[in-house]
């Protein structure tokens, strides 16, 4: 099996690729993703290979690339669409909630969406306002939409071919500040197979513990992981990967073993993808809990300006100071 190391970046970029030569109803829209390649050149040198049927730059118009891309999948076309940073997908959130998500239902299961809308989310690049938002919730929270994030190379380069491949809506979470993460991607391994697109995976295994988190914040629980691993505490990571549907059979077995459960992500607490997973979990693993649910998250503001992001964000530090406040109760 051919094994390359890639980053994140790049793993997308095979992934479309492989999407492209798999299917001739493929095509992807977006503002500079043809020519450019993209600001973060995701779609780097696939216009000049598949030519500008298939790789269609847009105008700055959100609302008119997910309208296109309504009439697209209703053509029999998959049309996967680029939203250039995660704070200008607003102007599209009419036609992403009220014709993407429903369209599929509101015919009575004759018209399918095979859409995928990806975005590039989350902060730490030192981007100005709009460029560094965490929108997630917005999507989850939405009858007849699917949301996914991955967090490493593999998972890039399998995911999005799956989410390609899917006859549903789905909403593609990118962690922008990890793009150029590197990692191994197995570029022959049949999809799906070892981990169906909305399963959530166990990347670190611990006894006494349990994190969740998803898209950029599971490098931070993983190096959590290890520091707490030097106080003799072993910390178990969970990957979600998908966030709605949420895959919580292995979330459950998890906290049920651990007694205690800390859920991370850049996003603000307040109705956060962190609120549902605690509600969730005190329903189902009442009895197991040593301590309520915490949470780490974002604050109840909006995302600041570059110079104090780092203040705003989840780090390590936050996260153990969760961990030890889940052992002090």
């Amino acid at each position: 099996m051919a094994t390359e190391t890639m980053t994140i970046g790049k793993a997308l970029n095979a992934g479309l690729r492989r999407a492209l030569e798999n299917d001739p109803k493929v095509v992807i829209m977006g503002e500079d993703v043809g020519k450019l390649g993209g600001v973060f050149r995701i779609t780097d040198g696939l216009q000049k290979d598949f030519g500008d049927n298939r790789i269609i730059d847009t105008p700055l118009a959100e609302s008119g690339i997910i309208g296109t891309a309504v009439g697209l999948a209703i053509r029999g076309y998959r049309p996967i669409c680029e939203i250039q940073f995660d704070g200008f997908v607003y102007p599209a959130y009419d036609q992403i909630v009220s014709q993407v998500a429903k369209m599929h239902y509101r015919s009575g299961g004759k018209v399918k969406m095979p859409i995928v809308i990806r975005i590039p989310f989350g902060g730490g690049i030192g981007a100005v306002e709009h460029h560094s938002e965490s929108p997630e919730a917005y999507f989850a929270h939405t009858a007849g939409l699917k949301v996914v994030s991955c967090a490493s190379p593999q998972d890039a380069y399998a995911m999005i071919q799956q989410a390609v491949a899917s006859d549903d809506p789905i909403v593609f979470l990118e962690p922008k500040r990890r793009y150029y993460e590197k990692g191994p991607v197995e570029l022959d391994a049949p999809l799906g197979q070892a981990y169906p697109l909305h399963a959530s995976r166990v990347i670190r295994p611990g006894s006494d513990a349990t994190v969740l988190a998803y898209g950029p914040m599971v490098r931070v629980a993983l190096e959590a992981a290890t520091a707490a691993e030097e106080d003799g505490r072993q910390i178990e990571v969970i990957d979600l990967r998908s966030l709605s549907p949420l895959d919580l059979g292995p979330v459950f077995d998890s906290v049920r073993r651990t007694g205690r459960c800390v859920v991370i992500h850049e996003a603000p607490s307040n109705l956060g993808m962190g609120a549902e997973l605690a509600a969730r979990i005190t329903e189902e693993c009442f009895y197991s809990l040593e301590a309520p649910v915490l949470r780490v998250a974002g604050f109840d503001t909006p995302y600041p300006a570059a110079r104090v992001e780092e203040d705003y964000l989840p780090d390590l530090d936050r996260l153990l100071d969760a961990v030890d406040r889940s052992f002090g109760w």
